[in-house]
């Protein structure tokens, strides 16, 4: 019998790239095959030379429509076959593979805040906002956490969908959660990332409720919304001297400047050096400081090996970009 294969995959949207996705009818037992897509209609592609063409590069059960259907993540490709200039996932996953030796595995932190009619969910209707921050973060009771039944239902279906979603929270503004996928190698975390995205999307579509990765979805003195991202190799989780080997690699001439550059747009409105952050254009670590670029957590300390947490990265990033620039940067330090 034929199954339904979402095709979903990453357009060329500034600054911040959208998904999109269809349905191809695929007939039991099939290959999955390449398909293609109107890339003018995509910011990809100019209409007298239209056409881009979708690989299948990660593929899992399809947990809302369910059966044999499946999810299908795709890089774009010219049609000569080579990587779209939008398509970030081929150069993470060519610096992926020379560094493979070392063993680089990530976690990232996705936070997303709920919206309706115009304003983060938990917001007061007709304008106005809630109390200050202060119980959200963890919080349980109608009167502090807007959203729990949408971010349910996300994590059931990550993990139907087989993806390696390690937790999930809510997070310090109203509206505001966090999902965390990994530990996972690149590209492959990247990869997983996007479908998560995807199902948060078309699930809180059903709640007729929209989940935005903006990093500062308001103004004043709210948290913005980040992904921070978790980084190992085979040697910081042996030892402590390639941890801080690791921590002083970012802060060398131009890597900081190249980080926060691929990091998300508008990362200067979120990292301020307040509500947890330090500022976008300097760059510190320190154990259990999250008012640091990066963080090396006490355990990691006390254990003398572990990770490192870059707390820089935006809501709104391209996984892809981010760990691509982590194995290379920290990983040439380390060979």
């Amino acid at each position: 019998m034929p199954f339904k294969a979402e095709y979903i995959w990453i357009d060329g949207t500034e600054p911040t790239a959208k998904l999109r996705s269809k349905t191809k009818i695929v007939e039991d037992g099939a290959d999955l095959p390449i398909w293609g897509f109107d890339g003018s209609s995509t910011n990809q592609a100019p209409g007298d030379k239209s056409d881009c063409v979708l690989k299948p590069v990660f593929v899992c059960p399809d947990p809302i429509r369910g059966g044999d259907n499946k999810l299908v993540l795709c890089e774009v490709l010219l049609i000569d076959g080579r990587p779209h200039p939008t398509n970030t996932r081929a150069e993470c996953a060519e610096v992926a593979a020379k560094f493979a030796d070392q063993e680089p595995i990530f976690g990232i932190e996705q936070e997303y805040t709920f919206f309706q009619d115009g304003r983060p969910l938990g917001f007061p209707l007709g304008g106005g906002f809630p109390a200050p921050q202060g119980g959200y973060y963890c919080g349980v009771g109608a009167d502090e956490v807007f959203g729990r039944d949408i971010v349910e239902k996300h994590m059931d279906l990550c993990l139907e969908a087989g993806l390696h979603l390690s937790g999930i929270n809510a997070e310090v503004m109203p509206g505001q959660w966090e999902f965390q996928i990994g530990p996972v190698a690149a590209p492959q975390v990247a990869d997983e990332l996007w479908v998560a995205r995807w199902l948060l999307y078309r699930i809180a579509e059903d709640f007729n409720v929209s989940a935005t990765l903006d990093p500062k979805p308001v103004k004043g003195d709210w948290n913005g919304a980040g992904a921070h991202t978790n980084f190992s190799t085979k040697a910081m989780r042996e030892n402590y001297d390639a941890i801080i080997t690791a921590a002083e690699s970012l802060g060398k001439d131009g890597k900081v400047a190249e980080h926060i550059a691929g990091y998300g747009a508008d990362i200067q409105h979120r990292l301020t050096g307040m509500h947890e952050t330090a500022p976008w254009s300097e760059y510190s670590y320190g154990v259990s400081d999250r008012a640091a670029s990066v963080r090396i957590p006490w355990q990691v300390e006390k254990d003398g090996k572990g990770y490192i947490e870059d707390r820089r990265p935006n809501a709104n990033c391209d996984p892809y970009v981010v760990t691509r620039l982590l194995v290379n940067t920290i990983c040439s330090a380390l060979a």
